[in-house]
């Protein structure tokens, strides 16, 4: 299927790129992305990708917009407040681009539910604000050899790194468990500058077109780091594939997906 003349003129900024072109244009609109989480990352993300052209868009997020999102949840308005974030960002996403088809799920992702809801899509990205929830997509993306972004961002700090399974290190690689519940904050304890979530929600949305595209050098094997007050960025090179890694070594100790946010979790009561 060729692009429309309404999407030549809408893309055009993008067909001039040599780096991407009409080839990787048509490859956007073909892919299929899921973002987990509809808050401060997943809301640049799913405008980007929105605005990119990505023909499938899933979100994921079973909460309902509050008041207190608005400072940061760019896709979120003040009429939208009380409705299901997946609800509001589908439509201010449509609202960008009406081409595009968008899979809102109202849920709680979970280990009994991730696999079957990432597999048919090309990328996922995890726009999620807690441990339990970025370890559970890490080890889920692994094992169903599902490429995925990363990102973290707390007050003036952000981080943001690209997993291939089965070439680049994971999750699990850097950051072995979720630490005991309590001992790091949240962003609603700590607090966050919305901008922040502007910045590294559009990297996420930079690598994962890049990713789709094939284009340039994706942020796996290193860790994007940037702190807002100093306006650095810095970049680290992480450990090698697999070593020791629970999740993407060649014997892996961990072979079902965990919810680590379960009363029941064993590993969780461990890190009490």
């Amino acid at each position: 299927m060729s692009l429309s003349d309404e999407e030549l003129e809408r893309y055009s900024r993008h067909l001039i790129l040599k780096e991407i072109g009409y080839r990787g244009q048509k490859r956007l609109s073909e892919s299929k992305v899921l973002i987990i989480g509809a808050g401060g990352l997943g809301a640049p993300v799913g405008l980007y990708l929105a605005a990119a052209g990505v023909g499938t868009i899933g979100i994921a997020d079973a909460d309902n917009v509050d008041l207190s999102n608005l400072q940061r949840q760019i896709i979120h308005t003040t009429a939208a407040i009380g409705t299901p974030k997946v609800e509001s960002a589908a439509r201010s996403m449509k609202a960008v681009n009406p081409n595009i088809n968008i899979k809102t799920y109202k849920i709680f992702v979970n280990a009994g539910n991730i696999s079957d809801l990432i597999r048919e899509y090309d990328f996922v990205v995890d726009g999620t604000d807690n441990f339990p929830a970025k370890f559970l997509i890490n080890d889920a993306c692994v094992m169903e050899k599902k490429a995925f972004s990363h990102a973290g961002i707390i007050r003036f700090k952000g981080q943001l790194m690209t997993v291939i399974p089965g070439e680049s290190p994971c999750y699990r690689c850097v950051f072995t468990e979720p630490p005991p519940a309590g001992a790091v904050p949240t962003c609603r304890e700590a607090g966050v500058i919305g901008a922040v979530a502007g910045v590294i929600g559009s990297l996420h949305a930079l690598e994962t077109i890049k990713y789709l595209t094939e284009t340039g050098e994706l942020l796996s094997g290193r860790l994007l780091t940037f702190d807002a007050l100093t306006m650095q960025f810095r970049t680290v090179k992480l450990p090698d594939r697999g070593k020791g890694c629970a999740v993407c070594s060649d014997n892996p100790s961990i072979t079902t997906l965990i919810d680590y946010d379960k009363p029941e979790c064993e590993m969780c009561k461990r890190g009490q």
